[in-house]
């Protein structure tokens, strides 16, 4: 192939779209790049497995350290599993490319996105989704393209193309828009509480540019002479099949659909049982019947068509009827309830959401600094982690039983986008110097567990005394679109979500969103429909804040017993190798002796912590008393630690001595040490002399009462 650029510029930053170039064998590859970032994206396509009755889609993104100039560490010194970055990215470019495959299409396919270079300015995550599409269109795969994606950001009170990493982190709003011919496709952000009306306007603002990078892609699919792939979908399922299933199912299903005082466990049973009575009915049949022999040569047709059948019932009942499987109106939220204090002081915070069938338990705990999570063997540098939020769904929480694994991506997407969702809310480290883990047990699903956990983390962070800005909630909205006719649905679930067109999650506080994720099944929508999708969440937040603020109304002032308690003192960054000490010996040693927890921080931040609180106010003191900068003619009480000929030794600090020479015990002639102190004394002491070793001379002559007294009371004090 020829090599052959294209070129797209928005506010002065270009990307450049290289095809020709790299990965010649790859069925379409393309090279992308803006400034210093380079992403080259590869798309295969095999021949289907037999047996396979889905799309079996694959989609990697892979990081590679060499392009910031890094080595891998660990023992192998190469990358390994991919990072949490790179797995949320994985998900980033497969949720808008999966829509636009054919649902008869069942080749295996895979994209793989490499990065292979990485400036500090431009994230490569867009430009990896821009290129599945191009890599998919060149691979000539039947595809409902072009498709791109953009960055939104908000600087001031203007909207960007594709920020850079400084301006999405001063900015409040970091969005990303992926979008189709036929309307946007997907939708992942992070807000600072933002109106509902500016994420309509962001959505609308980065669709438009979306509309330049699918024109690119048009241009230069024609100067290579390359037309989109429309290949005919297999011949269909048995007409009469499809006719046997109906009319036996049809009607039992409408009205096992329509029972709206029966749970989800109730429905699924009884739709099992007619799925069953079908199955029978064709193994009466004789042997040689098409219906029998098409059912017969391919064991999924029966089950389905009877999935069809189904979608299509709950679906109409939606659209004529106005009426959902549950009975409840298209807005209408699910009962809700909150409670928090579920478990015990041990777990220094907890709630548990329930929301119709769906429930949430999520645990808070509270973490030293040294608890943050700043490992990141990925392409980031210089990160740290001080709120972390994990969600885990095991397999009881849908009756299912499988192999308990390690989450999986749509585990690390669930728990990033809560996540996500409560970081604007959280307290700044200087005001709330504590490490934040909070981890949602999935319990039960029936639909929207990812804005369950936002929910049930909210108030297990509340009941853990974080001291929160605002609440926040979240609600699942789908969609059902029938040709023109479009319904908006609240607070989705299971079937509805499984049946639907969309996945769209809301998250935010009474002030404004915080997070948003958009997932279609469909080609795209209009703006329009989005923005009603948006604006019906509002009513639907607020009405679950109100259940939760029942349950617990603001943070608790009081924290678990058994939470740390962190004191936190500034040392001067020069005295930092003093307080370690050779080979960390000293503050090993104070940790020894007090039980605390120290952390050191290059600015001279010093945090200490311990579950007993006198036990950080000791040693908050031998970190002070050996750090303090100590001046001639300063008086402190103090105890004498030893004796030798010449004179006492006198601990005046917590972790400092100094020594009071014979001569400077009394002011008479002394004879003997012993004959005026003892170890064990107390005794005031004033700062003689500091020499240029940086040995403390003491003395108890020259001193005033009154300084006597005050280093009396300051000593008492720190005890």
């Amino acid at each position: 192939m020829v090599e052959i650029d294209r070129s797209i510029s928005f506010d002065g930053r270009d990307i450049r779209l290289t095809v020709g170039l790299l990965a010649p064998q790859a069925g379409g590859s393309v090279l992308m790049q803006s400034g210093d970032t380079a992403v080259l994206v590869t798309a295969t396509r095999s021949a289907a497995r037999e047996g396979i009755d889905f799309l079996p889609l694959t989609v990697d993104y892979e990081e590679r350290l060499y392009s910031v100039g890094r080595i891998p560490g660990g023992f192998l010194r190469r990358e390994g599993r991919p990072p949490e970055k790179a797995i949320l990215t994985s998900r980033l470019v497969d949720r808008p490319l999966r829509p636009l495959f054919p649902q008869w299409l069942r080749d295996d396919l895979q994209i793989v996105a490499t990065t292979l270079s990485m400036d500090e300015l431009v994230p490569p995550d867009v430009l990896a989704v821009t290129g599945a599409s191009l890599a998919t269109l060149l691979a000539q795969i039947p595809f409902d393209g072009p498709m791109a994606a953009v960055r939104v950001g908000l600087v001031g009170d203007d909207f960007i193309i594709n920020p850079t990493y400084a301006e999405i982190e001063a900015g409040d709003l970091d969005l990303v828009v992926a979008g189709s011919p036929a309307g946007v496709i997907m939708v992942e952000a992070g807000a600072n509480q933002l109106p509902e009306q500016d994420i309509i306007e962001a959505i609308d603002f980065g669709y438009e540019a979306v509309q330049d990078l699918i024109q690119a892609q048009r241009d230069l699919m024609a100067d290579i002479g390359i037309e989109m792939v429309h290949e005919e979908p297999p011949v269909e399922v048995e007409p009469t099949l499809v006719e046997f299933i109906r009319d036996r199912a049809q009607e039992p299903v409408k009205q096992i659909l329509s029972q709206f005082d029966i749970d989800k466990n109730s429905r699924d049973t009884a739709l099992d049982a007619v799925k069953a009575e079908i199955v029978a009915a064709i193994a009466e049949l004789p042997e040689e019947d098409p219906i029998r022999v098409t059912a017969t040569t391919n064991s999924k047709v029966v089950g389905n068509t009877f999935k069809d059948l189904t979608k299509k019932l709950m679906r109409r009942q939606i659209v004529e009827d106005g009426v959902r499987v549950d009975g409840r109106k298209l807005d209408e939220v699910r009962p809700v309830s909150c409670r928090v204090g579920v478990l015990p002081k041990r777990v220094h915070g907890s709630g548990l959401f329930n929301r119709g069938l769906t429930q949430v338990l999520s645990a808070c705990t509270l973490g030293t600094p040294g608890d943050a999570q700043n490992l990141f063997d990925d392409l980031q540098q210089d990160l740290e982690k001080r709120y972390i939020h994990h969600y885990n769904f095991p397999p009881f929480s849908v009756g299912e039983t499988k192999p308990l694994r390690a989450p999986g991506r749509r585990e690390i997407g669930h728990g990033a986008l809560a996540e996500r969702a409560l970081i604007p809310v959280l307290p700044p480290k200087n005001e709330f110097p504590y490490v934040i883990r909070v981890v949602s047990e999935i319990l039960s699903s029936n639909g929207s567990t990812s804005m369950g956990s936002v929910c049930g983390s909210t108030i297990a962070l509340m009941d853990a005394g974080v001291p929160v800005s605002k609440p926040v909630s979240g609600a699942a909205m789908g969609l059902i679109k029938e040709g023109d006719e479009v319904r908006v649905l609240t607070d989705i679930q299971g079937i509805e979500d499984f049946l639907g067109d969309m996945d769209f999650k809301v998250a935010g506080t009474d002030s404004g969103i915080t997070a948003l994720q958009m997932d279609m099944k469909i080609s795209g929508l209009p703006l329009e429909i989005i923005e009603q999708a948006i604006k019906q969440a509002l009513p639907a937040r607020l009405h679950i804040l109100e259940k939760m603020m029942q349950a617990i109304d603001q943070p608790r002032i009081e924290m678990s017993p058994f939470a740390p308690r962190l004191l936190t003192i500034k040392i001067d960054p020069e005295m930092i190798g003093l307080l370690i000490g050779p080979g960390g010996k000293t503050i090993k040693g104070i940790t020894e002796e007090t039980g605390a927890k120290i952390d050191i921080e290059d600015d001279g931040t010093v945090t200490i912590s311990a579950i007993d609180e006198s036990k950080a106010k000791r040693a908050k003191n031998i970190v002070q008393g050996m750090t303090r900068k100590l001046n001639e003619g300063d008086v402190y009480a103090g105890k004498v630690t030893r004796i030798i000929p010449i004179g006492a030794f006198v601990e005046f600090l917590p972790g400092k001595e100094g020594m009071i020479h014979i001569s400077q015990l009394a002011d008479y002639r002394v004879g003997k040490v012993e004959d005026e102190v003892a170890v064990g004394d107390e005794v005031i002491v004033k700062v003689r002399e500091l020499d240029s070793k940086g040995r403390i001379n003491l003395t108890r002559l020259g001193i005033h009462p009154d300084q006597a007294a005050a280093a009396r009371d300051a000593a008492t004090t720190n005890q």
